[in-house]
């Protein structure tokens, strides 16, 4: 099988496309974005199927799938792992917000072959305009890459939680309750992010996120955090970052929203936790318990293995191409 990955932006305009100025750069990163995709139309002749995910521009009307799917008639295979048809803009894309055409996401479903989303609640928004639907959950490499396990000790645990600058108002949700347990226990916060957060903790700590060092940054924690708004954008997470604690042998404990239920498998693996105080009970408990930490995470590690990991889905995954 013969294929080619191209990408809208160059790597110099997506390595400060969330930084703080730089605006002259992204608006000639953007433009030399559009003025490529015009290229890969060009390019797009001699392939069977283009795989797009999530959109083909990433602002503005779907021009680029239009031409693909109704001008071309390429078999389209369209993949999205977030709530892209509603509106989610924050104070760091207020801009591109504004450009976006989130309304092109239910046009695009309408034109592919094949339309996999990441969770149960993407695929039956999909379903509404397209027969062909796939679950097709966010996976890890197992082997290549999230291949080392924690190992539970009995030292200073560390409770942690992983993600982006657009994510880190969801901190606001468990600070209090992570401020009410440090009054109790023993141990450290953490946060991986490109970010650092304005955080009101007595003992915590910001790893600024890298690709080369992620893995050993997340083995730094012993528990690992999910906290979500129950709206309809938390609804459509594909909770990576569950499966990436749990992946590292590290139990996990969330809010019971949109995916995060069937990948904590309550009591086993990790626990869904609705109210302030189970979050305090259960975040308590694995806290005070390090052989409980390492039997869920065991636990947490198979589950990946076997549902969410990337050598679980391939044959799923090629087939779309068949």
């Amino acid at each position: 099988m013969k294929y080619e990955i191209v990408s809208f932006l160059d790597a110099d305009t997506w390595h400060i496309l969330f930084k703080q100025g730089h605006y002259w750069e992204k608006a000639t990163g953007i433009f030399k974005g559009f003025l490529r995709r015009i290229k890969h139309l060009w390019k797009a002749r001699k392939y069977h199927t283009i795989f797009i995910h999530r959109e083909g521009t990433p602002m503005g009307p779907p021009i680029v799938e239009w031409i693909l799917a109704n001008v071309m008639g390429k078999k389209i295979i369209y993949d999205f792992d977030d709530a892209i048809w509603i509106p989610n803009i924050t104070a760091s894309n207020k801009l591109a917000g504004m450009l976006k055409s989130h309304w092109k996401v239910r046009y695009i479903c309408k034109w592919a072959n094949t339309v996999t989303g990441g969770n149960k609640y993407l695929c039956d928004y999909a379903a509404s305009y397209n027969k062909n639907v796939l679950l097709l959950p966010t996976s890890v490499d197992i082997k290549r890459y999230h291949n080392k396990i924690k190992e539970h000790g009995a030292g200073k645990p560390v409770v942690g939680w992983t993600g982006s600058h657009s994510t880190l108002f969801y901190l606001e949700e468990i600070v209090p309750v992570i401020r009410e347990l440090q009054e109790r226990y023993e141990f450290t916060f953490l946060v991986i992010a490109d970010k650092k957060p304005e955080i009101d903790l007595t003992d915590w700590e910001f790893v600024k996120w890298s690709e080369s060092s992620e893995i050993e940054d997340l083995l730094r924690i012993d528990i690992g955090i999910m906290p979500l708004k129950k709206d309809a954008w938390s609804e459509g997470k594909c909770g990576f970052k569950l499966i990436q604690y749990l992946s590292c042998g590290i139990p996990a404990v969330a809010d019971p929203i949109g995916v995060n239920s069937q990948i904590i498998q309550h009591g086993v693996n990790g626990y869904v936790c609705e109210t302030t105080m189970e979050w305090e009970e259960r975040l308590g408990e694995l806290i005070n318990k390090p052989e409980l930490r390492q039997q869920m995470g065991a636990k947490g590690r198979e589950h990946i293995v076997n549902n969410y990991s990337i050598q679980s889905q391939t044959e799923k995954f090629l087939n779309l191409f068949r």
